[in-house]
């Protein structure tokens, strides 16, 4: 089905079990797995800040997969639309980098790991593009703004 889907249009398929992410000109949202915390984010400057792939230890070990996609949004931006005391949180610093703690944010319920946030690269949060709810505008930002 989405390799049919009007890529000019959101594509929003069973995006978590309450089916009810959305995206509009200006934002979009990104929901856990069981859908108990959602979010709203810019999909534009000045609040989008980058969309990158990493392939650190950390983002293999965290996705169980080779790189993880990332959104850096600027904490201004984004909105806890539900679910925000259903988040989780793990940090430490011995495997990042910058030696910087590095809190990971989890659904307590399903597991989703929504964004990290850094010691060294404040007032941000890095989302996981599997996250977002729009499948149209999450291949755009992997195909457009990562690999062009």
């Amino acid at each position: 089905m989405a390799a049919t889907a009007d890529r000019t249009k959101p594509y929003i398929p069973h995006n978590s079990l309450q089916q009810d992410g959305w995206s509009t000109d200006t934002e979009a949202t990104a929901t856990c797995f069981c859908g108990a915390v959602q979010l709203a984010l810019p999909i534009e400057s000045p609040g989008l800040v980058d969309v990158f792939v990493c392939n650190c230890s950390d983002c293999r070990k965290i996705t169980a997969s080779m790189f993880a996609s990332n959104i850096i949004v600027k904490d201004e931006y984004v909105k806890h639309l539900r679910g925000r005391e259903n988040l989780k949180t793990f940090s430490q610093s011995a495997t990042i980098g910058s030696g910087k703690n590095m809190t990971n944010w989890f659904c307590q319920t399903c597991g989703t790991l929504l964004y990290r946030t850094s010691e060294r690269i404040q007032n941000v949060k890095i989302l996981r593009l599997g996250t977002i709810d729009d499948f149209n505008l999450a291949e755009f930002w992997v195909y457009e703004r990562v690999y062009t």
